[in-house]
């Protein structure tokens, strides 16, 4: 089953306290932000992850791009970020696909629930994405110490020891 992750980016922003400082001096800060810790989210969850950025005071069309994999939105002109999250959970939505959006605005959690989209409040996201992290912390610093363990094996054996041993391991007769 694929598992999406639509984030209602300025929504996120709002409600996570590192991002939420960051936007206060500089919301393109905030935003990069973001985007790295879904970028590492997506990466460690297998979700594919789509963030959309509401923009629909600025004039122009819109955009959509590509960033560390994940599909980056802005919406078009008079087009709230809440209407294109409905319009990709209905394009979106089938039995193969397990639908969650990421926001803590209460009347679209529940427009995209009846869409058919699992809700995920941003204070969720943000336990989820530090739980993440710390699992993958445990995993560096396990191969860090399997890694020393090897070598100081392999450290205390000298060329010649290693070569027999290698031949004894591989069957042939020594020389």
């Amino acid at each position: 089953m694929e598992h999406i992750l639509i984030v209602d980016g300025y929504n996120v922003i709002g409600a996570w306290p590192e991002l939420k400082r960051l936007a206060d001096t500089n919301l393109e800060d905030a935003r990069d932000r973001l985007i790295e810790m879904l970028a590492d989210y997506q990466g460690f969850s297998g979700a594919r992850v789509i963030l959309v950025f509401d923009a629909h005071q600025v004039p122009g069309l819109g955009g959509a791009y590509s960033q560390y994999r994940l599909d980056i939105q802005y919406t078009k002109e008079k087009e709230t970020a809440d209407e294109r999250i409905e319009r990709l959970v209905t394009q979106l939505i089938n039995r193969r696909r397990q639908i969650h959006v990421a926001t803590s605005d209460q009347t679209e959690q529940h427009v995209i629930f009846g869409k058919g989209a699992l809700r995920k409040p941003a204070r969720e996201l943000l336990i989820e994405l530090e739980e993440n992290r710390k699992l993958v912390a445990a995993r560096v610093d396990e191969q860090r110490q399997m890694s020393k363990k090897k070598n100081l094996l392999i450290g205390g054996v000298s060329t010649e020891m290693l070569q027999k041993l290698e031949q004894w391991r591989r069957g042939k007769p020594k020389s």
